[in-house]
């Protein structure tokens, strides 16, 4: 068959084989009736048979030489060629079923349907020659060779699967590579003497700990110490292919590994957290365990290019750090690296039982591609030690393989020997390539074992006793990789040996160092933009620093949030909106957008990014927003902030996925990269955050105390009683001050738009970053009292409490609270002309601004006190308040103690609302 001839068939039936079920399942004398139209008149047959019959008829004159002349060739072996054809696709489609991917024990049968007989072939037609050989590169094959090279390609320590894949192009690279490198790859010996050096130092590293430091948690690698060959080739494929910085999320497993042989992190810094001395500074929060750590460092490449490598701190919540990679690494790429998602490349390390069992990681493959989140692709690895703590692999997950999520988003997922160091490493630069390609997410599903327990002093034979006697018996992957180099000829067996040794005397000797003298400080590779960041001090929160603004500013921001270019045609509503804005401005007034917009503008102006993400951010949940503004006709939009910065900062704004997890996570991790840019996240209503209750247990609150790791990042939590019912009233307060302690967030709950404009710009003044927990209103955004003055902007700074005007001796009874409730004690005390009440705000909950409630204790010597909240009783601000009133001056009036947040019916709503006031109000 000729070149031309060859590439004719392979492409049409490559193409027909999509649609090849029908063919299959269909009637001979159908088959060879369109055969003999469409030899007779080609046009009168269907293009897809036309097409399919031209590469055939090709194959089958030139290959068998079986027809001639313009003669048919036979029916029964016209059909039996689309028969083997329909095998080729199944070893393509379920080839991975049957590859040898396990180490320890035969794979589960899960009948992959490539067996003769399913596709009405048997051994007789093995010596038959057939031109749908050409479709795997093979002329004029047997039947035998055809199997033989599919089995080479699909069936051996490498499994894939793409042929999932929607997209046609993707699907063809994966296959191209794929058959055209699996089966005959070739690795030069110094590459090989690479990969048994990093599996030298995996290996040596575990075995040092492991006698060194008995019974001593750590979370071994061991079994599954190709990971370290693999973290090295993917780390020098990416970058020889454009990528300038990598970042790794990882749960426990194995940690301790990557740092010191991927990241660099030195064995004497490892061993001082073994020995128990303490690097870190002490004056400052509480660290953390060794296996959670983080580290970052700047490694060269086998190629000498410099690479960025970041290690996320994770706590032991195992695929919690998912998110927060993902929005690490879109920080970097936006703020460092021109928006170049190609430069910079994500690494999420999963274990199998986490990857299948925790939902976060469904939530972040579904950002994979969406445009306010993607990342250019991240590649999954998987150690895959068949066990999750103490369960087996088909009592952990549903689906054949762990990475079942893979097909979600398209994304192929390669199987691998966690025992054949080669094949690994080719599945990592097959990963390496792909991401590069196609900036779309792969899978690199290693699948190995555990040689310990869960950890080191836990007893694996209580559940999993036969598995564990095949471990015990077997060799460590170093062992088998050197002893198939040396069987191959390719090594001297004292090569291992010299490695070892070597090693093992490199590690004694930092452990020497390590019991002699106690290391300084160890300093990381950080960030100049983090650098010029300091650590908060007490004193900071004593009084906040200015933040006002210009008339000058106020203008720039005011004309371009009331301004659209000619082609932009905003719907009638919307203008209306518009309309009023300019005409409050004009009037010297902002109401809560606008100042909410007004201190994102201004950040804009001083050169500071603005990021904000969420359900229904665009234009706000209760439409207040609309920080874009959309064509009526065709939708486009317009952002009419990103017009006034002039390229000196970038704001953007995110309508998000319906998940509250992954996404407080992708920017707690944004935030990570973006000390001088304000990001926020903000809930569709507040109470919906405990979805996410897991980043702001172990990240937000307590980030900064375990990893010295600062963030800015700013939630608002719509919150307020308006008889909405027990999903839309309560943010839930009392857990957020539950978790506030030495100044590690601050939450508040604002009364007023120029209030809130100074604390939204006050993220930014200071020298420092906080997390900034906010109780946003619902009600208050269109309240008619809850409009400032421009002149409140353009003078002062964020008011942590703020007593209204009142005459100090006729007070008899001062009535503190936060929020929305603040507005009907007002309308209330209004109503009935109350001079002996005054009314205290307290806007900023934690830190509480102690020194000013002593003040207003000091005012009013002779009034009675008490806290007013419309939260029930065990739920707000109570608890919080009485950790700072050891002689309790003030009393409560609450909603009682309840197990719901609030009532779902509204006449029992008023009825407590108006309890809450008369009580209030009765003197």
């Amino acid at each position: 068959m000729g070149v031309l001839t060859l590439r004719c068939f392979s492409v049409t039936c490559n193409v027909f084989m999509d649609s090849f079920s029908f063919i299959a399942n269909a009637d001979p004398v159908a088959i060879e009736a369109q055969y003999l139209a469409w030899r007779a008149q080609p046009e009168a047959v269907d293009p897809s048979w036309a097409s399919f019959f031209k590469g055939f008829d090709f194959a089958v004159t030139h290959g068998n030489g079986a027809v001639g002349g313009g003669a048919a060739p036979d029916r029964d072996h016209l059909v039996k060629e689309l028969h083997v054809v329909h095998l080729i696709h199944a070893y393509r489609t379920r080839g991975h079923l049957l590859s040898k991917t396990n180490p320890i024990r035969p794979r589960k049968d899960r009948d992959p349907g490539v067996a003769l007989h399913y596709h009405m072939l048997s051994d007789a037609d093995l010596d038959t020659r057939f031109g749908a050989g050409v479709l795997i590169g093979l002329e004029n094959a047997t039947l035998k060779t055809i199997i033989e090279k599919l089995e080479s390609t699909y069936t051996r320590a490498i499994g894939i699967e793409y042929m999932h894949i929607r997209d046609t192009h993707i699907r063809e690279w994966c296959r191209d590579y794929f058959e055209s490198t699996a089966h005959n790859y070739i690795i030069p010996l110094e590459k090989k003497k690479r990969i048994l050096s990093k599996l030298n130092e995996a290996v040596v590293f575990e075995s040092f700990l492991h006698k060194k430091y008995v019974g001593q948690k750590r979370f071994s690698l061991e079994g599954g110490e190709n990971t370290i060959p693999a973290l090295d080739a993917l780390i020098n494929k990416s970058a020889s292919l454009g990528v300038e910085m990598v970042a790794i999320g990882m749960a426990h497993r194995g940690r301790l590994n990557v740092l010191a042989n991927t990241l660099g992190k030195t064995y004497e810094y490892i061993f001082n957290e073994f020995e128990g001395n303490t690097l870190a500074d002490t004056t400052f929060g509480d660290g953390d365990v060794k296996y959670h750590l983080g580290f970052s460092s700047l490694v060269k490449t086998s190629e000498g290019k410099d690479v960025r490598l970041e290690l996320v701190p994770n706590p032991s919540h195992l695929e919690a750090v998912n998110p927060v990679i993902e929005g690490y690494v879109r920080g970097e790429a936006e703020l460092m690296y021109e928006g170049d998602l190609s430069r910079v490349l994500p690494i999420l390390i999963h274990g199998d039982a986490a990857l299948a069992g925790q939902g976060i990681v469904y939530e972040v493959a579904q950002m994979s591609q969406l445009r306010g989140y993607q990342t250019g692709g991240t590649v999954h690895f998987v150690i895959n030690n068949q066990i999750g703590f103490t369960t087996d692999f088909d009592d952990a997950r549903s689906s054949d393989y762990s990475t079942a999520v893979a097909k979600v988003v398209d994304a192929p997922v390669i199987h691998v020997n966690g025992d054949d160091a080669e094949a690994v490493v080719y599945a990592m630069e097959f990963a390496a390539a792909f991401r590069q390609k196609f900036n779309r997410d792969v899978y690199v599903d290693m699948l190995c074992y555990r040689r310990h327990g869960h950890n080191e002093s836990d007893e694996p034979k209580f559940t999993q006793p036969s598995l564990y006697a095949l471990i015990d018996k077997h060799p460590n992957p170093r062992e088998v990789y050197n002893q198939a180099l040396i069987a191959r000829g390719e090594i001297d067996a004292d090569l291992a040996k010299t490695y070892e040794k070597n090693f093992q005397s490199l590690l004694q000797d930092r452990l020497n160092m390590v019991k002699q003298k106690q290391l300084p400080e160890l300093k990381t590779f950080i960030d100049q933009e983090w650098a010029q960041m300091r650590k908060s001090t007490p004193e900071d929160f004593r009084q906040s620093p200015s933040t006002a603004i210009t008339a000058e500013q106020i203008k720039q921001v005011g004309d371009a949030l009331t301004s659209y270019p000619a082609n932009i045609s905003p719907i009638k509503k919307v203008q209306k909106l518009i309309d009023e804005r300019r005409q409050m401005l004009a009037d010297g007034k902002i109401n809560w957008a606008l100042g909410e917009l007004l201190a994102y503008g201004s950040i804009l102006l001083d050169g500071k990014p603005v990021r904000l993400s969420g359900q229904d951010v665009e234009r706000g949940t209760f439409s207040h927003r609309h920080a874009l503004i959309r064509d009526e006709k065709t939708s486009e939009r317009y952002n009419p902030l990103s017009q006034i910065a002039q390229g000196k900062a970038k704001f953007s704004v995110y309508n998000s996925l319906l998940s509250e997890y992954a996404v407080l996570g992708f920017e707690y991790g944004y935030s990570l990269a973006s000390p001088h840019g304000l990001t926020i996240w903000e809930a569709q209503f507040g109470d919906f955050a405990n979805g996410a209750q897991t980043v702001i247990d172990q990240f937000l609150s307590s980030g900064e105390s375990k990893w010295q790791k600062m963030s800015g990042l700013v939630m608002l939590l719509p919150h307020g009683y308006e008889g909405q019912g027990p999903e839309h009233s309560n943010a839930r307060p009392e857990r957020f001050l539950q978790l506030s302690a030495e100044y590690n967030m601050v939450v508040a709950n604002v009364t007023t738009p120029a209030n809130f404009f100074h604390l939204i710009r006050r993220q930014m003044a200071w020298p420092f970053r906080k997390p900034l927990v906010v109780m946003s209103p619902k009600a208050l955004l269109r309240h008619p009292l809850c409009v400032s003055s421009l002149k409140e902007v353009e003078q002062g700074q964020f008011q942590e409490l703020i007593v209204d005007e009142c005459v100090d001796k006729k007070v008899k009874r001062v009535l503190f609270c936060s929020g929305k409730i603040y507005y009907d004690l007002l309308n209330r005390k209004l109503a009935e002309q109350r001079e002996d009440i005054a009314l205290v705000r307290v806007e900023q909950l934690h830190p509480m601004p102690e020194q000013k409630i002593e003040e207003v204790y000091a005012r009013f010597p002779k009034a009675e006190y008490y806290w007013v909240q419309e939260e029930p009783k065990n739920m707000g601000y109570w608890t919080y308040i009485l950790r700072y009133e050891p002689n309790q001056k003030m009393k409560l009036i609450s909603r009682k103690a309840s197990a719901s947040p609030a009532t779902g019916y509204a006449k029992v709503h008023e009825r407590e609302q108006q309890e809450i006031l008369d009580k209030a109000f009765q003197i």
